[in-house]
């Protein structure tokens, strides 16, 4: 398909639009009022649900092998969320997956 330069500048221009008036209803009209304490509850596990959100399609689709998930992207999750549970330490759990991801597929590349 091709699009002229008018057109794709309006789909840049309305998705700019589209991503301000949804951050805008929580940042801007929410922001200054104090929230129930179920929604500030629930929004403490925010962070919690998203990077294994971003982490999973990396393991299981890994681009790198053309899609085709591997032993070592499966260790360093593993020892990922191992490190991370016994420390309750992000940064630690995060410095575990990738010494296990880099060591797995060092010994993966000798083999």
């Amino acid at each position: 398909m091709n699009y002229s330069d008018s057109t794709i500048w309006t789909i840049i221009g309305c998705l700019a639009v589209g991503t301000f008036l949804i951050r805008f209803s929580f940042l801007g009209l929410v922001g200054n009022r104090t929230m129930p304490p179920l929604v500030l509850r629930l929004l403490r596990f925010t962070p919690v649900a998203v990077l294994p959100g971003m982490v999973a399609p990396l393991v299981l689709w890994p681009a790198a092998t053309g899609g085709q998930p591997d032993l070592a992207r499966f260790i360093a999750a593993a020892a990922a969320l191992c490190v991370g549970y016994w420390t309750r330490n992000v940064v630690w759990g995060i410095v575990g997956g990738a010494t296990a991801l880099y060591a797995g597929l060092g010994l993966t590349a000798l083999l």
